[in-house]
């Protein structure tokens, strides 16, 4: 299957109900800029541009951080603040930009991914930067110019889309995108439309203006008059109570249920700039030329924003490209034990698919046994019930992620016994381990990543789980990447840990080389994009995992022995028409009848 780069130049009319081709066979890699790669020195972060990004103030002798430093140690200026090191990591920037990741499009293309889902780089203080200042342009750190950026945006009325500016971080993310689209890689950006940071350029006026602001109705605000100074003073409401994060106004709604869906909208100014907002990066040359924007955004926190607004938002992307791509991020109904329905949010007018956390946690529970596992006849059931749900279509637009910036790294994560999402860091459990695995678990995560590559939906890859790396939840997820040019310390313990260790820290080629061969394996066949499944019982006693992947031209039957001892079992009365694609930890060279399976092994075969 080819990465289909004449579709960037020739967008496809899809269905508006319907996901675009592309996200059907794409291969995600997700980066989170900040922590990338630095490949600019002269735009590195300051205080100036790190100004009110925490509650915590940055202290005078701060100072950008080592690339290579050891992670779980404070630098003297952390130390200074008296705050622990889940406080001052917050306070961390490495210098990340895109300047870093232009230098590394070799190295995706290398991979083999086809689609890049960017955490948010809309301007703003934070290393996350999910607490935007401007949603219209691209962070100033990220550019060639910050002190004229700057300027840039001061000079523009912020609420008039005809007075806005391309500032030098603007036109170096479009210079991205351009080079992307000529590698044929597709490109999605993350925003949150249900919060703001308290630095953005609306609710900064309303601080300033008050009851006189023209954005006072952006935000959820009250006013009062303090009878003793005879101030206004006001009020307004953060995102979980989260002061830097104000949350924008809903109408049309009783009420939001947390984990569930609602109806409603947001408000009508609110709606138009960020209609405003999301033409400029799908078209920002404003001629139709679609190539030179965005492919698709992740919306983050989802089930927060109104349903109303959501199917508003649809038709107006899809007015302008109809191959336009939407992922919502729809997590928790109830943490930590049930995740949401997607259905409310891909029935067509809303997402083309979620972050498939519902499928992970049944993977996870299966191939990691953790304390939440599930046995072959659990694990066959619950992918049944989630998938029995999705229209073809929408079960391959899924976005199937193992890890991302929310969640442990997919080592760290098969290391460890804990429920998913729950007590996976050493602040909350001093037992969580963050050193490096044994055999074992590097065994069930390979088998896993085969799982991964040959199932349904469109598989998603967390910047740096190619390179081996380890990291519990965040902010321990959000390492700077480990480039092979780049020398590390040591790596040592968490201060909250119950044990020790001090292990290297470098990249691992061979976890490099298998992500690399998954990916060839994706890409050989359209059966494992588009095709059906049938699970096989060859040998359910002993939990041995089977499917079938297959489509009207081809199958192939996967194979996981996901236990610690050799196991013998049947092949269907068909095996001599089987033929070997892909193996892992094992020599399956001669295919007999009966086959004999190595402990944590697997195989693909074709059959012809």
């Amino acid at each position: 299957m080819d990465d289909h780069k004449d579709d960037i130049n020739k967008p496809m009319e899809t269905a508006f109900d319907r996901p675009p081709k592309w996200a059907q066979e794409a291969i995600w890699y997700q980066i989170l800029v900040e922590r990338f790669r630095n490949g600019n020195l002269s735009n590195d972060p300051s205080p100036s541009t790190c100004q009110n990004a925490l509650i915590d103030p940055l202290p005078s002798d701060w100072e950008l951080m080592e690339w290579g430093a050891n992670w779980y140690q404070q630098t003297p200026w952390e130390q200074g603040t008296g705050l622990d090191f889940y406080r001052t990591v917050q306070m961390r920037r490495y210098g990340g930009d895109l300047d870093g990741v232009i230098d590394k499009i070799p190295y995706l293309k290398s991979l083999g991914v086809n689609a890049l889902y960017f955490n948010p780089i809309n301007d703003a203080p934070s290393l996350h930067k999910y607490d935007a200042r401007h949603y219209h342009h691209i962070d100033v750190t990220f550019g060639d110019d910050i002190v004229g950026d700057i300027a840039l945006m001061a000079s523009e009325d912020h609420n008039d889309p005809s007075t806005w500016t391309w500032t030098s971080a603007d036109k170096k993310f479009l210079k991205l995108v351009d080079l992307l689209h000529q590698e044929g890689m597709r490109v999605v950006l993350d925003f949150s439309w249900n919060h703001t940071g308290n630095n953005f350029w609306a609710f900064k006026d309303v601080e300033a203006n008050l009851e006189q602001s023209l954005y006072k109705d952006w935000y959820i605000t009250k006013f009062r008059n303090d009878p003793k100074t005879g101030e206004t003073k006001f009020d307004y409401e953060g995102w979980y109570g989260i002061s830097n994060l104000p949350e924008l106004k809903k109408i049309d709604s009783e009420g939001k249920i947390a984990g569930h869906p609602y109806e409603g909208n947001i408000n009508t100014e609110v709606k138009k700039h960020i209609f405003d907002v999301s033409r400029r990066w799908m078209d920002p040359n404003g001629n139709g030329d679609l190539s030179k924007g965005i492919d698709g955004m992740r919306l983050d926190v989802a089930e927060h924003v109104p349903l109303g607004f959501w199917r508003d938002f649809r038709k107006f992307v899809r007015s302008i490209n109809s191959d336009f791509y939407l992922v919502g991020e729809n997590w928790w109904t109830e943490w930590p034990d049930v995740l949401m329905d997607p259905m409310p949010w891909v029935q067509g007018d809303v997402f083309d698919a979620v972050m498939h956390y519902q499928w992970f946690k049944v993977a996870r529970g299966y191939f990691a046994q953790p304390n939440d596992r599930i046995d072959l006849v659990a694990f066959r059931t619950a992918i049944d019930s989630i998938y029995d749900k999705y229209e073809p279509h929408t079960a391959q637009a899924m976005m199937n992620l193992a890890s991302s910036h929310d969640s442990p790294r997919l080592l760290t994560s098969f290391f460890n016994v804990n429920k998913y999402k729950f007590h996976c860091k050493p602040q909350e459990d001093p037992q969580y381990r963050t050193n490096q695995p044994g055999e074992i678990t590097y065994h069930k995560t390979k088998l896993f990543l085969l799982h991964q590559f040959t199932f349904i939906g469109a598989p998603h890859i967390w910047n740096g789980d190619e390179m081996g790396m380890r990291g519990a939840d965040d902010p321990d997820n959000r390492k700077p990447l480990i480039w092979e040019d780049i020398t590390f310390e040591p790596e040592t313990q968490s201060a909250n840990s119950d044990y020790k260790y001090q292990e290297s820290v470098a990249f691992d080629k061979d976890m490099f080389g298998f992500y690399q061969a998954v990916i060839t394996l994706r890409k050989s066949s359209p059966a494992f994009t588009y095709g059906h499944y049938a699970f096989v019982n060859l040998d359910e006693d002993h939990n041995v995992l089977a499917y079938y992947r297959y489509d009207a031209n081809e199958r192939f039957l996967i194979i996981f022995n996901n236990n610690s001892t050799v196991t013998t079992f049947d092949l269907p009365l068909d095996y001599n028409k089987f033929q070997l694609v892909f193996q892992y930890n094992g020599d399956f060279a001669a295919i007999s009848r009966t086959l004999e399976m190595p402990d944590y092994s697997g195989l693909v075969l074709k059959c012809e």
